[in-house]
């Protein structure tokens, strides 16, 4: 057998390219704002993680120039040899002050943060707690730990006791849960978790990355927004989203930060951040703290567009108030066709689908930025709600349609 008879075999991607729904890689031609250039035809973004709008704003920006000028525009190694400026050194003191936590550390990519500290804190017979819609991350995370993963039900609080009360009291317990679940937008039970992580011997991580900067006073994140900051251990998040640049980050007691520095193999072994992506973190963070008005600001246009969508009659995932909003869809067909006439319309969306979603559960995710207009959200609720009553319900009457389309 050849080992790339899978590759030859491999003909999805071919089979909706043909029928014209294939939904990724668009490819912008404009800076990530709410509105873009994308593929010679204006776009209202709705499908983006900007959600403090910092991505193109010109300290940001600038920020990011003036560190190029004077670091170079990359630093050629690790952290552990000549990898790190002081720029890093900087940017992990803030972070720290500003999620309250005495150390912390900067991964050059979100992904490679969970790998890095469930790998290198969780190991054989210790047992990892996971929420089954926790993000894909975290499962790499755990394979490579060799730790022991036990999932529970998304959000389930009586299943996580049951699993935790089934195990072994000897063992190391590590309970992990996105703060703010990047597909559906609710929040975790943090309160309960803690609770019970204090009842068994637990230790409690919180994958922050849609929670830093869009819930919790002044954007601290899930932790704050519960007032639980100093009964969760571990604070993962990412730079890639409301701290718009590229990166992630790690924060908790010092002790356990240092633990972690000296054995992630993917800190150790990977290069640091460059000059620039730590320059706009820094920048985006220092007008956090100084624009708190920006998280209001997401909630709210949040709120304003969810109403809409419910005024229109479509079924939206009844979630917390997040800047993320799942609109069902039920069937892949369905939501490829959906996404395909949005983008032809003006509106970018992301579908989301098996696994990412539950068999029957199929959605187009929209996600919300502090500097939408009103205006901007109307027309994309009216050409969302067009667009999502024109589809049949049925999956073989969406996919005859297509393919009689597809035939013309």
């Amino acid at each position: 057998m050849d080992i790339f008879q899978k590759c030859y075999d491999f003909n999805t991607v071919k089979e909706a390219k043909a029928l014209g729904i294939y939904p990724y890689f668009h490819a912008l031609e404009s800076k990530q704002d709410i509105e873009v250039q994308m593929e010679g035809f204006r776009k209202i973004m709705i499908g983006s993680n900007n959600y403090l709008g910092l991505t193109g704003d010109q300290r940001v920006i600038d920020a990011s120039i003036e560190a190029t000028k004077t670091f170079g525009s990359g630093v050629s190694g690790s952290r552990f040899l000549n990898g790190t400026l002081e720029l890093h050194l900087e940017l992990e003191r803030n972070l720290a002050s500003f999620l309250n936590k005495e150390g912390c550390m900067v991964f050059s990519t979100g992904f490679q943060s969970n790998l890095g500290i469930i790998a290198a804190v969780a190991q054989r017979r210790d047992i990892i707690f996971c929420d089954r819609e926790n993000h894909a991350s975290i499962y790499d995370a755990t394979r490579l730990s060799f730790a022991d993963m036990v999932r529970y039900k998304h959000n389930d609080m009586d299943d996580l006791e049951k699993q935790l009360n089934n195990a072994d009291s000897n063992r190391g317990k590590l309970i992990v849960t996105d703060g703010v679940f990047s597909m559906s937008g609710d929040i975790a039970k943090l309160p309960d978790i803690v609770r019970l992580a204090k009842k068994y011997n637990a230790r409690v991580m919180v994958d922050d990355a849609h929670g830093v900067g869009v819930i919790g006073p002044g954007g601290r994140g899930t932790a704050a927004h519960f007032g639980l900051e100093d009964d969760v251990d571990l604070i993962m998040g990412t730079f890639s989203k409301s701290l718009a640049s590229l990166g992630g980050f790690l924060v908790a007691d010092e002790v356990i930060v240092d633990y972690v520095r000296h054995h992630a193999r993917a800190f150790i072994f990977s290069a640091a951040i460059t000059p620039a992506n730590a320059a706009a973190a820094k920048k985006a963070l220092e007008i956090i703290r100084e624009e708190p008005e920006r998280v209001q600001a997401v909630l709210d246009i949040a709120d304003y567009m969810r109403k809409k969508l419910l005024e229109h009659g479509l079924d939206i995932v009844d979630t917390d108030n997040t800047p993320i909003i799942p609109i069902y869809t039920y069937t892949p067909m369905r939501t490829l066709v959906a996404c395909k006439l949005l983008f032809e319309r003006g509106v970018y969306v992301n579908p989301v689908l098996p696994p990412a979603s539950p068999e029957g559960q199929c959605m187009i995710r929209t996600s919300y930025t502090s500097t939408h207009t009103k205006a901007l959200m109307d027309e994309a609720a009216d050409i969302i709600a067009d667009v999502l009553k024109s589809i049949p319900e049925s999956e073989e009457e969406v996919t005859r349609d297509l393919m009689k389309h597809a035939d013309q």
